[in-house]
């Protein structure tokens, strides 16, 4: 196959050069409030703008004091009309694609508005900045060379009455069936393929629609593309993945944090030939990506993309009126809640995703995790970061490798302290359950100072405990939920013990 990437550079780097504007707290400032300007007058025509004022507005400052943060639950009426087609709600015109999401504090699933406005400005702009900034990063690259191996989801939805031209499911699933028809010469599978719904029958289709591809990058979440590319590897009678695909090059993955699953992508390809590059496109939103080989050193928030950001620092999102502020305004090293005002008609959004400030000249962000999945039971407030960092290094030190967990808190009974229980669903289990479960409370001491306090002398909280999930087990209880697919995920923290009795009980 002919190789146009070097053709196509020039366009791309564009984009890089563009991002340069917004390096210096003064630039990120004054082009978030282009953006918030922008999202104003479209927003005006709107019922939720007129509402509002938002016509009468002057800036920042008049949009901070007359609208307040607020979550999904007090939203769900307006987006349940777009839904039903009513026009010029929260965005101007119709809207007839959603994304659905998982499940709020009030037990239902989300639908997130994606508008064109969205989809053009937003996720499809960001998913070029990330062509873009790879491309920046590495002048060998032949990306368009080969195919791009795409891992989505399905319109599978729980809306019964479901009116005639509005599509609603995974994100993935929608911005694949809008996607310009030129990107699917370059893009596998079908179209037909990807947006399929049952994943035993999707996983051999997707097998077979790659197999005797020259694909060069692939594009996904970490877990459920592991599971692909094994039975790519075994259905060759290959040792690594790039015996099958020798010029892969590339995996752009989002959604879960990569470090639990980076020695099991070792394992299953030439290290020497690949590379990752972590993106945040989530279903409300494609907010950042990496822009630097250094994968510590976060993620560069998109500013130019649609989306006027807030934030709201982690000890005051409890808060019954928390104050945020705006993106120039936060410091290093804080963990924050994120909050977006958007042109998919969300208005100073609180999402649920906490990150950490890595830089500010640019503002480079890394996930910390949910504002609801996390586990503070004891006083060690411990976020999914911190698990996810100790995991992985557990992992490293044991030559173990998880493909999913979950933890949860148990209560202190008469006689016995609180500590943590952790499933886990081993790719390779650990020589001794024991050491993995010693190595893992002493990294998570290291990651979390309260929760080292906590720990400290076995006095407030005893050590954890692992149980081991059998074979499946994750699968099964996210089919169960009706949640089985490429972007669907576990918790990984959990402040009860819900979800984690659910899938003991399946045990």
């Amino acid at each position: 196959m002919l190789n146009p990437t070097p053709l196509l550079r020039p366009w791309f780097a564009r984009r890089v050069r563009a991002s340069h504007g917004w390096h210096t707290a003064e630039g990120a400032r004054q082009t978030q409030l282009d953006v918030l300007s922008h999202l104003l007058r479209k927003g005006a025509h709107t019922e939720y703008g007129r509402s509002h004022k938002f016509s009468a507005m002057a800036g920042y400052a008049d949009f901070a004091d007359s609208v307040m943060p607020a979550a999904y639950p007090e939203y769900r009426h307006m987006v349940e009309r777009m839904v039903h087609g009513e026009p010029d709600v929260l965005w101007p015109g119709v809207c007839r694609r959603f994304a659905q999401s998982s499940g709020t504090s009030d037990g239902k699933s989300k639908f997130i508005p994606v508008t064109g406005d969205s989809l053009r400005i937003n996720h499809y702009r960001g998913a070029s900045d990330v062509v873009a900034h790879y491309l920046d990063l590495y002048p060998d690259s032949r990306l368009f060379g080969g195919k791009c191996f795409i891992l989505g989801g399905s319109f599978a939805n729980e809306i019964a009455d479901l009116p005639a031209h509005v599509k609603v499911g995974d994100l993935s699933a929608n911005l694949i069936d809008d996607m310009n028809p030129a990107a699917n010469l370059l893009r596998v599978p079908s179209k037909n393929v990807a947006l399929m719904a049952d994943w035993t029958k999707k996983l051999p289709a997707l097998v077979e629609a790659s197999l005797n591809q020259d694909i060069t990058n692939i594009s996904g979440v970490p877990s459920w593309f592991l599971t692909v590319l094994r039975e790519v590897i075994k259905r060759a009678g290959a040792d690594t993945i790039h015996d099958v695909w020798p010029n892969l090059e590339v995996f752009f993955h989002g959604g879960i944090a990569f470090g639990p699953y980076r020695e099991q992508y070792r394992a299953i390809t030439d290290p020497a030939r690949m590379r990752y590059l972590e993106t945040y496109n989530a279903s409300e939103g494609f907010f950042a990506v990496q822009d630097t080989p250094d994968t510590g050193a976060g993620m560069l928030l998109l500013l130019d993309c649609g989306v006027f950001y807030e934030f709201i620092p982690v000890d005051l999102a409890g808060d019954s009126a928390p104050a945020p502020i705006p993106a120039w305004e936060v410091e290093k090293g804080k963990i924050y809640e994120m909050i977006i005002t958007s042109c998919n008609g969300l208005w100073r959004y609180r999402i649920g995703d906490t990150v950490k400030i890595e830089s500010t000249e640019p503002l480079r962000i890394t996930i910390a995790g949910r504002t609801k999945s996390y586990i503070n039971a004891f006083g060690e407030e411990l976020m999914v970061h911190n698990a996810d960092a100790a995991m992985a290094e557990a992992c490293r030190k044991t030559g173990a490798a998880v493909l999913n967990y979950t933890a949860a808190p148990v209560y202190a009974a008469s006689g016995t302290r609180g500590h943590h229980q952790w499933l886990i669903e081993w790719a390779v289990k650990p020589a001794s359950i024991e050491e993995f479960a010693d190595i893992l409370d002493l990294e998570l001491q290291r990651q979390n100072s309260d929760y080292q306090a906590k720990r400290s002398g076995g006095i407030f909280l005893d050590r954890l405990s692992i149980v081991s999930a059998r074979h499946g087990l994750f699968d099964d209880w996210l089919a169960s939920t009706g949640k089985l697919g490429g972007q669907r995920k576990v918790p990984r923290l959990s402040n009860s013990r819900d979800i984690i009795e659910s899938l003991l009980h399946i045990q």
